[in-house]
C-alpha cells in the first residue's frame, strides 16, 4: 500500500458502491477522517463523490450527507436516478455513475500520479486499464470479507494495490452509535 508524500492524488468515490460495501461489513464510513487519511498520503487535490438522487422525492435520505460533503472538501457529481417497477412490483431506483466516473478520471490523468478508486464494479475495470496505461497508479478500496465479496475479481486485478475496506475501518470509520441521531459525515 504504497503512497508517496509528493504524489498528486485524487479519489474517486462511487458513493452507492463505498455505501453498499461498507453496510456489508458493518463500517460506517465518516467521510472527514477519509479525507484527513489521505492527505496524509499525499498531495489531494481532488475528492470526488458520486450519486445518483431521485427527483421529486420530498426528502431524499442521501441529500443531507451530498450537501454536507459539498461543504466540506468534496466535489459532489450527481444525476437523476430513473425509477422503475421489478417483475415482482417493487419500486427499484437505478443511478448508474460509470460513465461520469470515467470521464472525471481520463479528464484529470495528466494532473495525477496516483488514483484512489472507491468501488468494486466491474465495468470501471476498462478505466483503470487506460489510466494505469497513461502512467497514473491505481488504488482500488472494496472488500472481500463480505459475502458476497463487494468486488469484482476484474476489477481487483487490473488495479495495481487493493486495499480492503474493512483494513480502512479504524482510520476512516466511526464507532458504532447506539442512538439513530443523525450525523451528516457519516450517512450515506
Amino acid at each position: 500500500m504504497a503512497f508517496y508524500q509528493n504524489e498528486r492524488i485524487a479519489l474517486f468515490i462511487d458513493g452507492a458502491n463505498l455505501y453498499s460495501a461498507a453496510k456489508a461489513i458493518d463500517v460506517e464510513i465518516d467521510y472527514r477522517k477519509l479525507l484527513e487519511e489521505f492527505r496524509k498520503r499525499g498531495r489531494l487535490l481532488r475528492a470526488y463523490y458520486y450519486t445518483a438522487l431521485v427527483e421529486n422525492d420530498d426528502y431524499s435520505p442521501i441529500r443531507p450527507l451530498v450537501d454536507w460533503l459539498q461543504y466540506n472538501g468534496y466535489n459532489v457529481i450527481t444525476k437523476a436516478a430513473r425509477e422503475f417497477t421489478d417483475r415482482d412490483g417493487r419500486r427499484r431506483v437505478k443511478g448508474d455513475m460509470d460513465v461520469e466516473i470515467t470521464v472525471d478520471m481520463m479528464n484529470l490523468t495528466s494532473s495525477l500520479d496516483h488514483i484512489v478508486l472507491f468501488s468494486g464494479d466491474g465495468d470501471l475495470r476498462r478505466v483503470v486499464d487506460a489510466v494505469k496505461e497513461k502512467g497514473v497508479r491505481v488504488t482500488v478500496v472494496s472488500t472481500v470479507k463480505s459475502q458476497p465479496p463487494m468486488i469484482s475479481d476484474e476489477l481487483r486485478r487490473a488495479a495495481d494495490t487493493f486495499i480492503d475496506l474493512a483494513d480502512l475501518s479504524q482510520l476512516i470509520g466511526r464507532p458504532p452509535r447506539e442512538t439513530g441521531n443523525s450525523d451528516y459525515s457519516s450517512d450515506s
